[in-house]
């Protein structure tokens, strides 16, 4: 389940990229970590299993991975690189990660069939996927897309742009014209659709990197509307930390580790608030291949999904699961599915964890609500250079 070279791991494999992507992973559970063993100087060795390659997505690991965080609490990380057949959520599942990340409504299908994992840490509070057009298709709310080509990239992708167009009381099954949208903004750009999916770190960034053949520029954010989900109640939770739901009930060592890996990796995330820059070279160390503009501007981006935090950083908000959940249940998509059919479990999600890694961090110091936070004006460059 992946997006493309530059994209977030969603759910469908990079096309011509695919070879580069290999390339750069480590090949996701190759190795089977244990939260008892032991690395250099006594340190618990630690696997985090990303949704993708490395990107500013994940800057926050990155950065406490480089800046020492996690050796501060005892811990000896590895993180591992998805490749184009990775599912995150199986290789915690078999036991060949510590932790995954993962967005929550494709967790909570694997759930459903049986997968007994917990959200321990709700890292990004916000939705990052929109539906774009260009001004002159005149969309500008969900409504709008009635009668029009809609492009969506399914596989999973799908389900806050057919709430909310449901929502807007469009008949998803013959009120619009429904394309096949591939993990790159080609379409888009060619016309092919009047609406795309984008990230707002990722294929929104794609549409701005691109000269515009009318003018010779890079098309501005003025060529463009842009629906947000977070604006119309249909947003999703996404990126966050999964863990071991029957390790974290019965082996205290690793309920003690998870509190502390959520603990450092809260701190590579306040790194990245405070020092977007910095972290977005960070990613570019650990070996990714997006260029120093869109880097920055995904680091950007993301912390937007971030700060300010409602309850603090990593808090599962009890009304925005339910909102999650409630879209996973009722919502159908083209092929008249749902996400699940009945209430996840208990274990689904806990607070436990990451309220004693906040209160931990609280007393340190640390600031975990980033209420002051004012992100950066990034200027992208053509191809994002």
């Amino acid at each position: 389940m992946h997006h493309s070279t530059r994209r977030l791991l969603t759910v469908a494999a990079a096309g011509a990229t695919a070879a580069l992507v290999l390339a750069g992973c480590s090949g996701g559970g190759s190795s089977r970590p244990s939260e008892s063993s032991s690395g250099d100087g006594g340190l618990t060795k630690v696997t985090l299993q990303l949704q993708w390659v490395a990107q500013a997505q994940f800057a926050g690991y990155y950065a406490a991975l480089a800046e020492g965080y996690y050796k501060d609490e005892g811990l000896d990380v590895t993180i591992n690189e998805a490749g184009t057949d990775t599912v995150p959520i199986d290789v915690l599942a078999s036991g060949n990660a510590d932790f995954a990340i993962s967005w929550v409504p494709k967790v909570l299908g694997s759930i459903e069939q049986g997968t007994n994992v917990t959200d321990i840490a709700q890292i990004f509070e916000r939705s990052g996927t929109t539906q774009i057009s260009f001004k002159d298709k005149g969309i500008t709310k969900p409504e709008d897309l009635a009668g029009k080509k809609v492009g969506s990239w399914g596989y999973g992708n799908e389900w806050e742009l057919f709430a909310g167009m449901q929502k807007a009381g469009i008949d998803t099954t013959k009120g619009i014209s429904l394309v096949q949208q591939a993990f790159d903004m080609n379409g888009f750009l060619a016309g092919d659709m009047d609406a795309a999916q984008a990230m707002t770190y990722n294929e929104y960034a794609q549409v701005l990197e691109t000269e515009n053949p009318a003018t010779g520029e890079l098309y501005q954010p003025s060529d463009l509307n842009v629906i947000d989900w977070n604006d119309y109640g249909t947003a999703m939770l996404q990126d966050a930390i999964w863990a071991d739901a029957g390790k974290l009930a019965d082996d205290p060592a690793y309920a003690d580790t998870a509190v502390k890996f959520i603990k450092a990796s809260i701190k590579g995330w306040v790194f990245a608030r405070d020092n977007a820059e910095k972290a977005s070279q960070v990613v570019t160390d650990a070996g990714s291949t997006l260029g120093q503009s869109h880097q920055l501007w995904m680091t950007n981006e993301v912390n937007k999904l971030i700060w300010p935090s409602t309850s603090g950083i990593g808090t599962i908000n009890a009304d925005q699961w339910k909102q999650t959940v409630d879209i996973a249940l009722g919502t159908k998509n083209d092929t008249g599915s749902t996400i699940i059919t009945k209430q996840p479990p208990s274990t689904a999600y806990s607070n436990t964890y990451v309220e004693k890694a906040l209160k931990e961090l609280k007393d340190e110091g640390v600031d975990v609500m980033g209420a002051d936070y004012k992100p950066l004006t990034v200027t992208l460059k053509k191809g994002g250079e």
